[in-house]
C-alpha cells in the first residue's frame, strides 16, 4: 500500500486541475447562497460563508492532487474528490452551527489496486463516531493450483479515534495520516484471512 501512494504522490503532483471551479449553496444553514472554491494559484480550498461576511476561510496547500479533483455538494455539507488512474479519495466537510466553523466529518476512498487487482477495495470513515468500514481484497499467488485467486478479506469494521480537524488545517495530510492509521489493521485482517485459509 505505501508502495502504491508513493508512485501515486509522484504521478499526481504534477498536474492539478479541477472540475467544478465553483459551488455555490447553502453551507452555513441561515438562508442564503454561500460559495466554495479551490483556488488554483494558492492551491488551497476557500469557502465565503454569509455568517462570516463572506470572509475567505481557507484551507492549508493541497499540493497534490489530479487532472480529475473538483468539489461538489453533498447533503449536509460539500466535499472534496480527488481521483487518481487507480485509486482516489473524497473528504467531506459540514458547517458545524455551535462552533462557527467548517469541519471534516468524513473519509472515503478507493483503489483498483495492480494489475491483479492485488490492494483492491473501498472503504469509508465517519470521523464524528469514529467507525470505519472496509472492503479488501489481495491477491494470492498459490490458490487454484498455482494459478492465483483475487481474495476477499472478511469486511473491516472497527472503531477508530479522530481528532477534529476543521477547514483551516486541512490539507492532503489529514487523508495520509488517516491511511497510515489503517495499514497495520488492514494488514492484521489480511494475514488472518490467509491463515484462516491455509487451514483449510
Amino acid at each position: 500500500m505505501k508502495k502504491i501512494l508513493a508512485l501515486i504522490t509522484i504521478l499526481g503532483i504534477s498536474t492539478f486541475a479541477f472540475a467544478q471551479d465553483k459551488l455555490v449553496k447553502d453551507i452555513d444553514f441561515d438562508g442564503k447562497k454561500d460559495t466554495v472554491y479551490i483556488d488554483q494559484k494558492a492551491l488551497q480550498i476557500v469557502c465565503r460563508l454569509s455568517t462570516q461576511n463572506f470572509k475567505k476561510l481557507r484551507s492549508k496547500t493541497i499540493e497534490m492532487s489530479s487532472d480529475d479533483t473538483y468539489i461538489k455538494s453533498t447533503r449536509n455539507g460539500f466535499e472534496l474528490t480527488i481521483n487518481w488512474m487507480r485509486a482516489g479519495y473524497a473528504c467531506q466537510f459540514r458547517y458545524e452551527k455551535a462552533e462557527k466553523r467548517i469541519r471534516l466529518i468524513g473519509i472515503t476512498e478507493y483503489a483498483f489496486g495492480n494489475a491483479a487487482n492485488d490492494g483492491s477495495g473501498e472503504a469509508s470513515a465517519n470521523l464524528l463516531t469514529g467507525d470505519y468500514i472496509g472492503n479488501w481484497h489481495y491477491f494470492d499467488h498459490l490458490a487454484n493450483n498455482e494459478k492465483g485467486e483475487l481474495v476477499k478479506i472478511p469486511t473491516i469494521k472497527t472503531r477508530m479515534k479522530f481528532s477534529k480537524i476543521y477547514l483551516e488545517q486541512f490539507s492532503e495530510e489529514s487523508y495520509f495520516s488517516y491511511q497510515t492509521q489503517l495499514e497495520d489493521i488492514v494488514e492484521s485482517h489480511k494475514t488472518a484471512e490467509k491463515n484462516r485459509r491455509a487451514k483449510k
